[in-house]
């Protein structure tokens, strides 16, 4: 390894306009910690909140590196770590990982953040599946319980982990209802999984809910958005329902619409993938769906489009702009 190298960092939260490409010397693996040699990382929408200062959580100090999602080859190994192989091919989990970001071409992580990438697969694909497949899996899947005759709403359903709730949920079985603002994703939702499709800002959509589930109303929803969508489907809730809402594309706060919530006797769940991660039984269960369903066909890799590491800033110029196309938006390291 050389004795510098690349990493992308922001100074200030700005977004886009506060990344810089900047050199490093590698650190080395303390005990627990693994360092990966990064051959590939993905791009989330949690990290562009992030980069905005509107996360979860903030760095402990800038300037920092941005994600959480790589894949790369183990170049070290630090104290008291017994189950990973040296040279071999790794991906991270989805973790709270302050001042470690997967954004260079090395990355130091615990050990307990890191999976096997599965075999047979580019390190571009290994790389793109674990953030969409298990952030989904969760709420559809233990939490929804989906199976047939459950009525499931996905919100944004073109995002990653949309799709990944409509395949999820459709290889359970429900009633999987997938919106977008635009009509010309209906193919790739259909194809995806949905049973049903609604297009548009919220305008109609109680009405078109309960004609889809024959006027049950939706027993969970998937949901991305944040204050522009609930005040519409709150209003054609199931008994019972749960809402699990996971982000803010629309950069506003859901306000709860709490007579509709106290009608339908539902819960609001503010949801993060994180804190299943960092509890080992629920990690081990994400693990075996995902490597199960990856192994029996029922889900794959979908990669929509690949940069250079010189071209982080550009990728997220991609990947927030109105796309036909869907899938992960990978930045690729190394060779």
């Amino acid at each position: 390894m050389s004795e510098t190298n690349r990493e992308w960092v922001i100074n200030e939260y700005a977004g886009i306009s506060g990344l810089e490409l900047r050199e490093y010397s590698p650190g080395d693996a303390g005990p627990g910690e693994v360092r990966l040699k990064v051959e590939a990382f993905a791009l989330n929408w949690g990290d562009m909140d992030l980069m905005q200062g509107r996360y979860s959580f903030n760095f402990s100090s800038l300037p920092a590196r941005i994600g959480c999602e790589a894949v790369g080859i183990v170049d070290q190994i630090g104290e008291g770590v017994t189950d990973i192989e040296m040279g071999g091919r790794y991906c991270t989990l989805p973790y709270f990982y302050d001042m470690k970001g997967a954004s260079g071409d090395t990355v130091l992580i615990d050990a307990r953040y890191l999976t096997k990438a599965p075999l047979g697969m580019s390190a571009v694909e290994a790389g793109s599946i674990w953030m969409q497949f298990m952030t989904a899996y969760y709420p559809i899947v233990e939490l929804a319980k989906a199976a047939p005759g459950v009525n499931i709403l996905v919100t944004a359903a073109t995002s990653t982990a949309g799709g990944s709730a409509l395949q999820i949920g459709k290889m359970r079985g429900a009633n999987m209802i997938g919106t977008s603002r635009f009509d010309y994703n209906r193919d790739y939702l259909l194809e995806a999984g949905a049973s049903h499709t609604y297009f548009g800002e919220g305008e109609g959509l109680p009405e078109a809910v309960r004609e889809f589930t024959d006027g049950v109303g939706v027993h969970a929803v998937f949901d991305s958005i944040g204050a522009g969508m609930i005040a519409h489907y709150s209003k054609a809730l199931a008994k019972d329902a749960q809402i699990f809402t996971y982000g803010t594309l629309d950069e506003n706060l859901p306000e709860l619409p709490m007579m509709d919530l106290y009608q339908a006797n539902a819960t609001f769940k503010p949801y993060s993938l994180f804190n299943y991660i960092e509890n080992a039984d629920w990690k081990e269960k994400g693990l075996n769906f995902v490597y199960g369903a990856l192994t029996s066909g029922k889900i794959r890799p979908s990669i929509d489009k690949v940069f250079p590491m010189e071209q982080y800033p550009e990728a997220w110029e991609y990947l927030r702009a109105p796309r036909k196309s869907h899938g992960k938006v990978m930045i690729k390291v190394a060779d």
